[in-house]
């Protein structure tokens, strides 16, 4: 796999906030992860050849970085992180001309519809479960997919 296609998955990953994608093209495999603002790559091959590293500000996450990310994650315990309940395409809006189910600041309770979730022609209406909140960041893009349990939506408590 040559250095150009590396970076086109890295940008893809980036790109749609896929969780992880692993690549095998025959002895060269290679796994990118997305933690939050950084990503994680690694590769393996298992015949002998030379593998070019990926640019400079691709670096893995290390140890201090996680750290920062559980303090991030402690300080915000106030926040209620709304996860996709299945996979699909994801969707803000019941249609193109529509205004979005939900936006940012928009205060939602147990039963408020938030997004839809495209799966296999279905339209899958998307409820909250939750308790009294307000939308505080939507995290996934419209019309784009989703993996099972990606976050979705983050929500503070009221």
């Amino acid at each position: 796999m040559d250095l150009k296609k590396i970076h086109e998955l890295i940008k893809l990953v980036k790109k749609t906030d896929i969780g992880e994608l692993k690549v095998k093209e025959g002895d060269f495999a290679i796994s990118i992860k997305n933690k939050g603002n950084e990503t994680v790559y690694t590769t393996s091959v298992s015949a002998p050849q030379t593998i070019q590293s990926a640019p400079s500000n691709q670096q893995p996450v290390t140890a201090s970085g996680q750290a920062e990310a559980s303090k991030a994650e402690v300080k915000n315990d106030n926040l209620i992180t709304f996860r996709s309940p299945m996979v699909g395409t994801f969707y803000r809006k019941p249609g193109a001309d529509k205004d979005p189910f939900v936006k940012v600041g928009d205060e939602v309770k147990s039963g408020s519809t938030l997004c839809i979730i495209e799966a296999m022609k279905l339209f899958n209406e998307i409820e909250f479960d939750g308790a009294a909140g307000k939308i505080v960041k939507i995290l996934a893009e419209d019309n784009s997919p989703v993996e099972y349990d990606q976050p979705l939506f983050l929500i503070e408590k009221a």
